[in-house]
């Protein structure tokens, strides 16, 4: 047989198994995927050396299929045989790596003696302070934090609970679905996310994949970072959620003072979703617009401070500017995990200044 005959049976066995698993028969989807790796590298071994960008595609193609049948050690031992042959391009060699840390922590996972849902983030921060391995702990707490909100709330959106503005995740979620942190392979600093799987059977409603909670949020930041506002409506109609997951997405976005680039990635898909300061200024326009939307024209003020004090029941926030603590009011749909994790950090403040005086809340972000 020919590359182009294995592939295609590949292609199809794993089509099948994709099937398969929305149909949450989850063994009958290892053995598909596990006889499209079989297929996929015998495709491999049919190729030239001459091919080299489609032996790179291909080479990734079957590392990728074995670590879906959760073959972990047959899709490391080919990885590494890959690594090391010198023909293989560069793209291969940065896919083959991150799949290669992709099935390190699925070690891990299976130590740690926890159950956990199908599917995992890789998060890489780069450029400015963050150096390979390193970076300031305030950095990447400030950011995991962030993270760990974007995942309660996609749960909650999957499960359909009601859009939360107060308070924590209800303790049955936090307990069901708690976020794990895991070391990942060195470069820039990185670091993988995995949810535990929650021990209440039927915790996820049934038209609810728990395979997808780690995709859907892999969309939703790429949505909420992207140019086109309707990709984010498509992809979360409630506009309750939709604003917090933006104003959420802008926490991580960085402003390139402090670092330049964060990334995510899926072992499943080879596509990345970066956020960099242009998705932070995308992020705002979704934002205003949406703003917009729902209010009269107004002009609005800037302030730069530290926020120091914020009291979402009392429906006010101070910062500290140039030594003066100034008071604004009407906080509106903030939420307790957008703002939170500002407390005493440098941000700028959105306002209207009404007719009596007063500073009238519009946004808030991080100016760091």
């Amino acid at each position: 047989m020919t590359w182009l005959q294995f592939h295609a049976e590949s292609e199809r066995r794993a089509i099948e198994a994709k099937a398969a698993l929305a149909s949450r028969d989850e063994s009958r989807a290892a053995d598909l995927y596990r006889q499209a790796a079989e297929l996929e590298q015998k495709a491999l071994g049919a190729l030239g050396s001459d091919k080299a960008r489609t032996r790179g595609i291909t080479a990734v193609s079957a590392v990728a299929l074995w670590y879906k049948a959760n073959e972990y050690t047959a899709a490391e031992r080919l990885a590494y045989s890959l690594l090391a042959d010198e023909g293989m391009p560069d793209f291969a060699r940065d896919q083959l790596r991150n799949l290669v840390q992709a099935i390190w922590t699925e070690h891990s996972k299976r130590e740690a003696g926890v159950a956990f849902l199908p599917g995992q983030v890789s998060v890489s921060v780069k450029g400015g302070e963050v150096v390979t391995g390193g970076a300031p702990l305030d950095l990447i707490v400030d950011k995991v934090q962030s993270i760990q909100s974007i995942f309660y709330r996609t749960i909650e959106y999957l499960t359909g609970v009601a859009h939360r503005k107060h308070g924590p995740p209800s303790k049955d979620l936090q307990d069901a679905c708690r976020p794990w942190l895991f070391q990942s392979v060195p470069g820039s600093y990185q670091f993988s996310v995995a949810i535990q799987e929650p021990m209440q059977a039927d915790f996820f409603k049934a038209e609810v994949s728990p395979s997808r909670v780690a995709q859907h949020f892999l969309e939703i930041v790429g949505a909420s970072a992207g140019e086109n506002i309707e990709e984010l409506k498509s992809v979360v109609p409630d506009e309750e959620y939709r604003r917090t997951f933006l104003k959420l997405a802008r926490n991580l976005a960085p402003t390139g003072k402090k670092f330049e680039q964060i990334e995510f990635r899926s072992a499943e898909d080879s596509r990345s979703i970066s956020l960099n300061p242009e998705s932070r200024t995308y992020i705002n326009h979704n934002l205003r617009q949406s703003q917009e939307a729902t209010q009269e024209q107004v002009v609005t003020e800037e302030l730069k401070g530290t926020l120091r004090a914020v009291h979402l029941d009392k429906d006010w926030l101070e910062v500290v500017s140039e030594g003066a603590t100034i008071h604004v009011e009407s906080l509106q749909e903030t939420v307790d995990d957008v703002i939170g994790p500002m407390v005493n950090r440098q941000v700028t403040v959105r306002f209207i200044r009404t007719p009596s005086r007063k500073l009238k809340f519009v946004d808030i972000e991080l100016d760091e």
